[in-house]
């Protein structure tokens, strides 16, 4: 009984190399976010007015004296007195005398919202900053806005407490204004630099959010670390991908020498690495039945099947598969074999299994035995006493593998794996998910089948996820696949339907 562990709700918590991967993985989508979030701040810039600022400062005063007690008592009046004078220069009393002296046609609380009045700090200075879409009006503005208050500060300091007004010289205080204000050559807002660059860095980020919450969300399994961590289940081999095989399911010549440096020198590789690792399961019981399935369709299993069947017989190794997909069978399509008689007849006695084991023209020591007429009942006939005599009476001889059909959608494969020694489930890289990988293993757990291993499928050549074997090899020229994608095989596949014809007379599959 092979036990499984549930797939985690969430991922586990991320380190630098997490993130690294992240951001390989969506660096594209990373990109697109930076981009379109510093157009977009762009396209702010460009429609914000452009505003212009001018400076103009005027300084508080007292009467000067040839006694250096009284200039220090002067100086800390001065600076004492600019603080209350600071509220004055922002007050409607000086908006009004400005509006007037430039003949404005504004409002005095419209005119305060572009005015900055800053005193700096231990000095008597008041500065004056004006802002306006006009820069000749900002500039006169500013003067304008000084020298009002000292209009209203002279105002205020000749003031007598009955309310008359006082002589101008004998005011104690007043503002001096520092020259003029400079004509603005450039605007001050917006600042398109600092715009891009605040834009660019809300895009990043919103790019390694995305990144981060598509890792999160993304339920596919993608490596065979995955696997491993999550369920618990061996990975016993990964089989990188062949553009040859797209749309079709076939048995392919690239093994010999002269294609080493290609694709099929990676899948040669990869095939023999997933035969010795079966090998090393059981080494004092090596499983002699072996059920080979999938989660749901298009996953590849059916030439996953043919894959491992030719690697080990071309190791010497007697082997027979089963078509045990009797609902849509297509084995004998895969090694182009004759279609008729085979495990539905021998079932109900229709035929002798010897007379339908089909030799492969390519290995002698490899047979396939077809799936046979369409049957009503397929998980019936799988699950019976006779599925299990034919396939010890199979296994006394060779090796058997099953090509049986998906676990999800019916019965079939977790009825044929208590009749086997164990069962392999191919998984389509980036395509079956967690969840439907953890339904699988818990429907073969509750049959009591054993869970030989996971064969991860498809698995890319290029990228984070890439094949690792795959880089001393060129990658194949071919587009991506249209149609559903199976997994490459090796070892030519000699011979037609027609020279096989005589398979159907009876031979036997050599000890």
């Amino acid at each position: 009984m092979s036990t499984t562990a549930a797939p985690a709700d969430a991922p586990a918590g991320m380190d630098l190399t997490d993130y690294l991967r992240v951001l390989r993985v969506y660096w594209k989508a990373i990109v697109a976010f930076t981009l379109l979030a510093t157009l977009a701040a762009l396209g702010w810039t460009v429609l914000q007015p452009k505003i212009y600022s001018s400076d103009s400062s005027g300084i508080v005063v007292t009467p000067g004296s040839d006694n250096v007690s009284l200039s220090l008592a002067g100086d800390s009046l001065a600076k004492a007195k600019v603080k209350n004078y600071e509220s004055v220069a922002k007050s409607r009393l000086v908006a009004d005398r400005v509006i007037a002296s430039l003949e404005l046609k504004t409002t005095a609380d419209a005119l305060l919202g572009n005015i900055t009045v800053k005193v700096p700090l231990d000095t008597a200075e008041i500065r004056v900053t004006a802002q306006s879409t006009d820069p000749a009006t900002a500039q006169r503005v500013a003067d304008a806005w000084v020298n009002g208050l000292a209009a209203q500060v002279e105002a205020i300091e000749t003031a007598a407490p009955d309310g008359t007004q006082v002589a101008p010289a004998a005011t104690a205080v007043r503002v001096l204004p520092l020259g003029k204000a400079v004509l603005p050559a450039s605007p001050t807002s917006p600042n398109t630099k600092l715009n891009l660059a605040l834009g660019a860095l809300v895009g990043l980020a919103l790019g390694v959010a995305y990144a981060v919450v598509r890792r999160h969300l993304d339920r596919r399994i993608r490596k065979a670390a995955d696997v491993e961590r999550l369920f618990g289940v061996p990975v016993v081999g990964t089989l990188p991908v062949d553009h040859r095989l797209d749309g079709k399911s076939t048995v392919l010549d690239a093994g010999t020498e002269a294609q080493v440096h290609d694709a099929g020198g990676a899948m040669a590789e990869a095939l023999r690495e997933l035969r010795t690792n079966l090998s090393f399961l059981d080494v004092d019981q090596p499983p002699r039945i072996i059920v080979v399935t999938s989660s749901v369709q298009a996953e590849g299993k059916s030439t996953v099947t043919a894959n491992l069947a030719v690697a080990m017989a071309a190791a010497g190794e007697n082997v027979i598969v089963v078509d045990g997909d009797l609902r849509r069978p297509t084995l004998v399509d895969v090694f182009n074999l004759v279609p008729g008689a085979g495990v539905t007849d021998v079932l109900t006695g229709s035929a002798e299994l010897a007379d339908v084991l089909q030799p492969w023209g390519a290995l002698p020591n490899l047979s396939v035995l077809g799936s046979g007429r369409i049957p009503p009942n397929p998980s019936e006939l799988l699950g019976s006493r006779a599925m299990r005599n034919m396939l010890n009476a199979l296994a006394e001889d060779a090796v058997v593998l099953i090509d049986a059909p998906p676990l999800l959608p019916v019965t079939d494969a977790a009825v044929l794996s208590r009749a086997a020694d164990g069962a392999i489930v191919v998984v389509r890289t980036g395509r079956t998910t967690q969840e439907q990988l953890a339904q699988s293993l818990g429907n073969l757990d509750k049959v009591r089948g054993r869970i030989l291993g996971a064969v991860l499928n498809y698995v890319p050549t290029k990228g984070t996820d890439a094949y690792s074997y795959y880089g001393t090899y060129t990658s194949t020229s071919s587009p991506e696949p249209a149609a559903e994608p199976q997994c490459p095989v090796t070892v030519a596949a000699s011979g037609s339907k027609s020279a096989l014809e005589a398979a159907l007379s009876g031979r036997r599959v050599r000890n």
